[in-house]
């Protein structure tokens, strides 16, 4: 006798699900902006703030475009007109300006002169400044943060300030109208913010670092300068492009200190416009030569320049 196939017994757990089980809505999303408008809206961003630091650029550029386009325009061209008039009339234009500067021993010479001031009163600066923030950073002696708090209070003491005693000084020691007695000067004005510069950046060293290079048998003069100066490089870098630029551009301590038939650049060109006022020719492209000096040495050392502000900004 055959029997019917049995049907599975279906349990709750199969049972479709009603009304009261179904599942809970996803709220709608807001409709997403194709990535193709949002790439073009950056690119457009980015290109309108190329234009704009370019623009911008170009203005802080323009007082050195207008010093340069008139150092080779002879005084008859700048009485009639500005320097843009080469815009339209280039021919204008002649070299004869920057012959007479080299005819011109004064400019010239105070160009070297400049220049024996500048060089020492930066290496200085730089070599004492790395000693003394080595010391200050991983050195242990008596007094140290007291004499360190020192050197902090005197980045606040103006130069206007000293030239009456120093000049007063040097006069009594022989130094005084000197190019020694400028260089000295210098150094002494620059190494209060190079010490403090230099400590903070070699207090971020690892210690650690140090402490294997002494394990290994190193001195505090081979520490020095094979560790601490080779990691310090970016901000002995932008310190010597600062302390340079302040002392080629200085004025004030160069007209107090130095020799006055041996003056710099600064001084040479300001007496030029006290004698002859009307010495454009001159005047013109030794301004110019003694703007591209700095200019050469900062874009010949912005990579170390941008690393030691980066870096410093970092730490």
């Amino acid at each position: 006798m055959s029997t019917a196939p049995r049907t599975p017994s279906r349990t709750p757990s199969d049972a479709s699900p009603g009304p009261s089980a179904a599942a809970p809505r996803v709220p709608a999303r807001p409709p997403r902006v194709p990535p193709t408008a949002r790439t073009l809206a950056a690119r457009a961003a980015g290109g309108a703030l190329r234009v704009f630091l370019v623009l911008a650029g170009l203005f802080w550029l323009l007082p050195t475009l207008g010093l340069l386009i008139s150092s080779f325009l002879s005084p008859t061209a700048l009485n009639d007109g500005g320097w843009w008039q080469v815009l339209t009339a280039p021919s204008r234009l002649t070299a004869d300006n920057y012959e007479r500067l080299l005819a011109n021993e004064t400019v010239t010479g105070s160009l070297i002169d400049t220049a024996a001031i500048a060089v020492p009163a930066t290496l200085l600066v730089l070599a004492l400044g790395a000693f003394a923030g080595y010391a200050f950073a991983w050195m242990e002696f008596p007094g140290r943060d007291w004499l360190f708090l020192v050197v902090v209070a005197l980045l606040v003491v103006p130069v206007q300030v000293a030239l009456i005693p120093v000049s007063e000084l040097f006069g009594s020691i022989g130094l005084f109208e000197t190019t020694a007695g400028v260089v000295l000067f210098h150094t002494a004005f620059g190494l209060p913010f190079a010490v403090f510069l230099l400590r903070n950046f070699f207090a971020e060293i690892p210690r650690e670092l140090l402490e294997a290079a002494r394990l290994d048998g190193a001195g505090e003069l081979r520490l020095f300068t094979r560790v601490v100066l080779p990691l310090g490089g970016p901000a002995i870098a932008s310190l010597g492009i600062f302390q340079f630029l302040w002392v080629w551009n200085d004025m004030l301590v160069a007209l107090v200190f130095a020799d006055s038939a041996h003056p710099p650049v600064t001084v040479a060109l300001q007496q030029q416009v006290r004698q002859f006022g009307n010495n454009i020719d001159v005047l013109a492209p030794g301004a110019f030569l003694s703007m591209v000096v700095p200019l050469v040495v900062f874009f010949a050392f912005q990579r170390q320049f941008v690393s030691g502000v980066m870096a410093g900004a970092i730490k």
